[in-house]
């Protein structure tokens, strides 16, 4: 019998506070390294070094034995990631990493609202439907911080679209998993699908594109590369799926809001990316709609507190 899920205490925020830097800096790393080694190279060199190190884990763990009746939907997962990542790459060339580091995590946002519409479990309660209306409001107004008196910057606000589908993409991901067969496969299994369709997918785009002409093994590329396939697509998700297993995922959901405030302080300090008020006024909004959609069980619990 598992153990009971208890509520975060001092050492899973420590855990969170990691994972959520780590997550927060990846879209920094990949603009930064974008000169030597194309964005699409970069995501489809760290899902293919990841998709290697997760079949080992297999292999020594187990779980092939679900693929026969998973592969449908593990396909189906596996090319929204790669869209995900196409979007993320795609857009940080036109974007900020601070823009799409708040646009990427509209991602729960999409989730809820799918299981919403599928699950009959999962319908969406008040404080939810607040967050998604104070999310969306965020996002109209942080599209403005793409727009100034003098002009129309089109190259941000593309670059925005393309961080916000990227989030669409990521949301659907969670719903296919969430409804196919793959929510009673190994972790492991489920991860390896998304990694491996996408490295396919990214390399036939990057092949199409001549993308491969633009790869430079600097070390600033490689290190790139392999933080994000070693740490960030292996490591980072293996802790948090561990702590998912020991603590209330709504608790864990309100301490992962902390990555993309230090993905937006990252793009300021490492790249010295302006922010506009604009935005800030809206990413605010979004973070706090993402709260309400996420975590609505911890805040009504705090809300009741706070009134008695």
């Amino acid at each position: 019998m598992s153990a009971e899920r208890r509520q975060t205490d001092g050492f899973a925020l420590k855990v969170m506070l990691g994972l959520c830097l780590i997550w927060g800096i990846q879209q920094v790393t990949i603009k930064w390294a974008a000169a030597d080694i194309a964005p699409v190279m970069q995501a489809a060199m760290r899902s293919g070094i990841s998709a290697v190190l997760v079949a080992m884990l297999l292999c020594w763990r187990g779980g092939w034995g679900h693929v026969p009746y998973t592969w449908r939907a593990g396909l189906a997962a596996g090319s929204l990631f790669g869209l995900e990542f196409l979007f993320i790459a795609e857009g940080l060339k036109l974007t900020s990493a601070a823009h799409m580091s708040v646009f990427l995590y509209t991602a729960p946002v999409f989730t809820a609202l799918g299981l919403h519409a599928l699950l009959p479990g999962e319908r969406l309660r008040p404080l939810q439907w607040l967050g998604i209306a104070l999310a969306f409001s965020g996002i109209a107004f942080a599209f403005a911080g793409g727009i100034s008196w003098e002009h129309l910057d089109r190259r941000m606000l593309l670059g925005d679209a393309m961080g916000l589908m990227a989030g669409l993409c990521w949301g659907a991901t969670t719903v296919v998993v969430r409804t196919s067969r793959l929510s009673e496969a190994p972790v492991a299994l489920t991860l390896f699908y998304q990694l491996i369709v996408c490295v396919a997918g990214l390399l036939v785009i990057a092949l199409a594109t001549d993308q491969f002409s633009h790869v430079t093994f600097t070390p600033i590329g490689t290190a790139s590369v392999l933080f994000q396939g070693v740490v960030v697509s292996f490591a980072s998700f293996l802790i948090w799926f561990w702590l998912l297993r020991r603590y209330l995922a709504s608790n864990l959901a309100v301490f992962s809001f902390m990555t993309p405030l230090f993905g937006v302080t990252f793009g300021v300090v490492l790249l010295g990316e302006p922010l506009s008020m604009n935005f800030i006024l809206g990413a605010v909004c979004v973070l706090l709609g993402i709260t309400l959609v996420s975590a609505e069980q911890w805040v009504r619990r705090r809300l009741r507190i706070w009134i008695t």
